[in-house]
C-alpha cells in the first residue's frame, strides 16, 4: 500500500466535499498499520442502466480507491428501486416492477465491470438484508429519525410548502440507503453531490448502531460535451463508455476548453500532481488548448477502448478534421432500387435514413437545407441527385461517411 498522504493525495483529487478529510486521513492510516483494506460502499438505484461519463465518475473514484489496495461494495437496489430515489424529484416517482428492477440490475452489472476491478468488487443486492426486517425492524428503524430531520432535505421541503403530495414510503429511502452501510460496515460511501442527505444519513445511523461512521465523499456533477447542463443521454449532451472509440474521441473534443482539466480531474486516473502541470502547460501562453485536448481525448478513448483503438481514433481526428480529407475505411452501401426515385435520380433524404446519417426523413431535409451535407467534399442542398457517378461519397457534418456505389 501507498502511505496514507500519498493515498489521501490521489483519494482527493476532483472531489467536490469530503465528511471528514481528519476522518479520512485516520482510516487510511489505520488501514494501512493493520493491512486492512477500506470498504467503499456506492448504492446503485437500477432505473437507469445506461452509463456514460458522467456516471462514470464515481466509478472511477472507487476505481482508483481499488489500485490503493481498498475493496468496493456496489449495492444494487433492487428493494429500494421498488420506491426510487425522490432525490430532485417534485412528485412521488412510479415504484418499478422486480421485472424491471432485475433487468437493469443484470444490465449494471454487465457495465461497471469496463471500470471497476471485479476481483475486488463485491456485488450485493440490498433486498438480502431489507426483506427481511419486521415490522418491528422497520419501526425501531424509523425511530432513529424525526420527521423535522427528514423534512430537512430540500425536496421534500419544497414538495411540502407546495403542498404538493409526499408518499410516506418516500421518508424510508433515505434510512434504507443508510441502513445499507450498517450492514456492509461501509468506511466510506461515494456518491454525487445530489446524494448529500442520503449519505450522511448514513453517517448517523452507523453512529447509532455502535459502528464508526463511514466517511461521505462527494464528487461534483460532470458538464457535458455542451460545457454547461450535467451530462444527460435526453440533453444529447453525453460521452457513452460502451460507444466506438472514433466518437468517443470527437465527442471529447468538442467540450469547451474551460472543462479540460475538470474532464482530467472527473474523466480520468492521471494522477493529481501531473493535472497540476497540466494545469501550468494551460496557462502558458504558447499553448494551443486542442493540444492538450487531444491528449485528454486519446486518455479517456484508451480507458475505455484500449489505447490502439486510441491511437486510430486519434489518427481519424487528424485526418478528418485536421486535414479535412476524406477517411479510407468508410462503409460502402450499394444502392438499391427503392433509393431511385426514376431513371438517373436518386433519393438522398431515404439513402441518409437508411444509412443512419439522419433518424428521420425530415431530420435529413432539415440538414441538407443547413448545407450538412456534402458530395465527393462539395456542398450539395438538394434533396435528389441527378445522373450521380457510378461511386461517390456523401458526408454529414464532419464525421459522418458513407460511400454509395451504383
Amino acid at each position: 500500500m501507498k502511505n496514507a498522504q500519498e493515498q489521501f493525495k490521489i483519494i482527493m483529487k476532483g472531489v467536490n466535499q469530503v465528511v471528514s478529510e481528519e476522518n479520512l486521513m485516520q482510516k487510511l492510516e489505520k488501514s494501512i498499520a493493520s493491512n486492512t483494506p477500506l470498504i467503499v460502499k456506492l448504492g446503485l438505484d437500477p432505473s437507469a442502466p445506461d452509463i456514460h461519463l458522467g456516471h462514470a465518475v464515481v466509478l472511477r473514484k472507487i476505481k482508483q480507491m481499488q489500485d490503493l489496495g481498498h475493496r468496493a461494495v456496489i449495492i444494487i437496489g433492487d428493494f429500494t428501486g421498488r420506491i426510487g430515489d425522490p432525490s430532485g424529484k417534485s412528485k412521488t416517482r412510479k415504484p418499478l416492477t422486480t421485472e424491471q428492477v432485475l433487468e437493469n440490475a443484470k444490465t449494471y452489472k454487465n457495465q461497471i465491470f469496463k471500470i471497476l476491478d471485479k476481483k475486488k468488487t463485491d456485488l450485493r443486492f440490498n433486498s438480502e438484508w431489507l426483506s427481511k426486517l419486521n415490522f418491528e425492524d422497520i419501526l425501531k428503524l424509523a425511530g432513529k429519525v424525526t420527521v423535522a430531520r427528514i423534512l430537512e432535505r430540500d425536496d421534500f421541503e419544497k414538495r411540502y410548502k407546495n403542498n404538493e403530495p409526499i408518499g410516506l414510503h418516500e421518508f424510508f429511502y433515505p434510512l434504507m440507503q443508510a441502513y445499507d452501510s450498517v450492514e456492509i460496515k461501509a468506511d466510506i460511501e461515494m456518491g454525487g453531490t445530489d446524494q448529500t442527505f442520503n449519505i450522511l444519513m448514513g453517517r448517523t445511523l452507523q453512529k447509532d448502531y455502535g459502528q464508526d461512521s463511514q466517511i461521505a465523499l462527494f464528487m461534483p456533477l460532470l458538464e457535458g460535451t455542451d460545457g454547461i447542463e450535467k451530462m444527460s443521454k435526453s440533453l444529447g449532451n453525453y460521452i457513452g463508455i460502451h460507444e466506438n472509440a472514433v466518437d468517443i474521441y470527437q465527442k471529447t473534443m468538442t467540450i469547451p476548453d474551460s472543462l479540460i482539466i475538470k474532464y482530467f480531474e472527473l474523466a480520468t486516473d492521471i494522477h493529481p500532481d501531473e493535472i497540476e502541470l497540466i494545469k501550468i502547460e494551460l496557462n502558458n501562453s504558447n499553448t494551443n488548448p486542442r493540444d492538450v485536448k487531444m491528449r485528454l481525448a486519446k486518455e479517456i478513448t484508451a480507458l475505455y477502448c484500449g489505447s490502439n483503438e486510441a491511437e486510430i481514433a486519434e489518427d481519424h481526428f487528424k485526418t478528418v478534421f485536421q486535414k479535412n480529407l476524406i477517411p479510407d475505411d468508410i462503409a460502402e452501401f450499394n444502392l438499391s432500387s427503392d433509393c431511385l426515385i426514376s431513371h438517373g435520380q436518386i433519393d438522398l433524404v431515404k439513402i441518409m435514413v437508411i444509412n443512419g446519417l439522419a433518424k428521420s426523413n425530415s431530420e435529413a431535409k432539415r440538414l441538407i437545407t443547413q448545407n450538412a451535407l456534402k458530395i465527393d467534399g462539395e456542398k450539395f442542398n438538394e434533396f435528389i441527385m441527378v445522373n450521380p457517378h457510378n461511386s461517390f461519397t456523401i458526408q454529414i457534418g464532419k464525421s459522418k461517411f458513407i460511400k454509395i456505389k451504383i
